[in-house]
């Protein structure tokens, strides 16, 4: 079966001679904006650089479920097990502000916890969590190290543009295609601009709990190569309380939605995975190119269950709030892929920043609990005391 999967090897990913060159540009830029965002964005606290606002920090329970063929049981995915979480709903915005401003566009980043084998990340190596960062759009807008640059700046000034109206508007859409003039005209983004704009017109208004979320880029998967995905299950759509959202009703309107839904009931999603098996109209290194699912469908390896809990007091934004979130914390078997994911790898450098200006720890929880204690009222039954005593960590 797996003939037609891409095997895995380092020859797919293409690197710029100039990263690391570009790499000390954009950590200077986040590492800039981290320092400065307490007073930039008006919070007197540092914030994340990207996704910068909180909609909600969340307890759940990831299950891998052990029964899918060869080429999807691979890593972590190859035998089942149960493993307690944490899910950090956010804006994917660079900035605070009413959700109106800020768009649809959100994250859906998840921790979980007691994952056995060395991660890559350099300073908790040894470190027993995993990380899924998703987004609810199922590609990312820069292809390059060298285009990233100015899209980010672009992004981060996006509502500067906006005040300016519609001649605004087509200076960001001249400066996305340009790199606001510095690019010769047969290297101008037009991928970028396209993915761009695609993100900001088309992604829809949603309830959290009914959106899919997506890994964007790829990442190997044991022998092979994939994106992953979390998608809800037909039976969200029929708990959910609220199936349309007006963002100007008032300047919050997600995180009253994500803890008025999980007050009442409990949620899951489908943890996905789809293989590349055309290098071509599935490419590793333009994360702009949405993977057809006509070539590779998403194949269902685990669950992921989110309990009736309460997050609605100020302390769940609190606690949650030193949490990192870094596709490298990973084993080497789920690697990101690709240049754009290399670059990624910068986020924990911002985040060291955030942390050091909020005196919040420097390291990983041990496990859920430690952030978020299940829910008075919940219906949280954790994992771990499901497990078998004496069970290892899975991987």
């Amino acid at each position: 079966m797996s003939a037609g999967f891409v095997r895995y090897s380092p020859e797919i990913e293409t690197f710029d001679p100039k990263l690391s060159e570009y790499m000390i540009r954009i950590i200077d830029f986040w590492e800039t904006k981290v320092r400065e965002s307490p007073a930039t964005e008006g919070s007197g606290r540092a914030v994340c650089g990207a996704h910068a606002k909180t909609i909600g920090v969340v307890r759940a329970a990831v299950e891998i479920l052990g029964d899918a063929k060869a080429p999807y049981a691979q890593g972590i995915y190859a035998k089942s097990g149960h493993h307690d979480a944490l899910i950090r709903f956010s804006s994917a915005s660079n900035h605070l502000g009413p959700d109106a401003a800020l768009g649809p566009v959100l994250g859906f980043a998840i921790k979980i916890f007691d994952v056995g084998g060395t991660k890559l990340m350099d300073d908790e190596p040894d470190a027993t969590t995993f990380d899924l960062v998703l987004k609810n759009n199922p590609t990312f807008i820069a292809n390059t190290a060298k285009n990233y640059q100015f899209i980010e700046e672009i992004g981060d000034q996006a509502a500067d543009y906006l005040a300016r109206g519609r001649a605004g508007f087509h200076e960001l859409l001249a400066d996305l295609l340009t790199g606001k003039g510095t690019l010769e005209q047969r290297d101008w983004a037009w991928e970028e601009l396209f993915a761009f704009v695609k993100a900001a017109t088309q992604t829809p208004v949603r309830n959290p709990l009914l959106s899919t979320y997506w890994t964007m880029a790829a990442v190997r998967h044991g022998d092979h190569v994939a994106k992953v995905r979390v998608a809800p299950v037909a039976e969200n759509a029929e708990t959910a309380i609220h199936h349309h959202l007006d963002l100007s009703r008032a300047p919050d309107v997600f995180g009253p939605t994500l803890a008025d839904e999980l007050q009442a009931h409990a949620f899951d999603f489908a943890l996905q995975v789809q293989l590349c098996t055309d290098l071509a109209a599935m490419p590793v290194n333009d994360t702009t190119v949405d993977w057809p699912e006509q070539l590779s469908p998403f194949v269902t390896v685990g669950r992921v269950h989110l309990p009736r809990q309460d997050i609605s007091g100020p302390e769940n934004f609190d606690k949650g709030d030193a949490l990192a979130f870094n596709q490298w914390r990973v084993t080497a078997e789920h690697r990101p892929l690709g240049e754009i994911m290399d670059v990624r790898r910068i986020y924990a450098t911002s985040a060291k920043v955030r942390r050091a200006l909020n005196h919040q720890p420097q390291r990983e929880p041990i496990n859920a609990d430690e952030v978020l204690p299940p829910s008075r009222g919940g219906d949280w039954d954790p994992p771990t005391r499901r497990r078998e005593e004496g069970q290892p960590p899975s991987g």
